[in-house]
């Protein structure tokens, strides 16, 4: 039998929200959550130089070359992590495919666009090396 404090016993209804409040609350305006904006415009800021630009999408896709390269040579010598590392692989490719339709409707930022884009390539393109190596 529960007593009360056991932790055992259900509420017998539960709080019911207005039809008028948004279904989405906007998160907490917090230090970390502004520095990590701020930087994000620092960043944006920095690469209106198309020099920078470029510099930071080259690092971005020889980066996530890198990546997928050591993915494929390392699946490849122990040879039993093979849907571990599919997994690791897909699931990036994947959701930077959806969030490009969602980055495409904003044209202010373009940089990330392309950085999404760039990683996405290299990681496919490390990963295609690999694989034909292999064979």
């Amino acid at each position: 039998m529960a007593e009360p404090g056991d932790g055992d016993l259900q509420p017998t209804h539960l709080p019911v929200l207005p039809a008028s409040s948004p279904s989405v609350i906007r998160p907490q305006q917090t230090r970390l959550h502004r520095q990590v904006a701020l930087l994000g415009e620092q960043l944006r800021s920095w690469a209106d130089n198309p020099w920078r630009r470029l510099s930071l999408v080259l690092i971005t896709g020889l980066g996530s070359f890198f990546f997928g390269g050591a993915v494929g040579m390392l699946t490849g010598a122990l040879a039993y992590l093979d849907p571990l590392a599919a997994l690791v692989c897909v699931v990036p490719i994947e959701i930077s495919i959806r969030c490009r339709r969602w980055l495409m409707q904003r044209p202010q930022d373009r940089l990330t666009l392309q950085l999404v884009d760039a990683g996405r390539i290299g990681l496919l393109y490390g990963l295609l090396q690999e694989g034909f190596k292999l064979l």
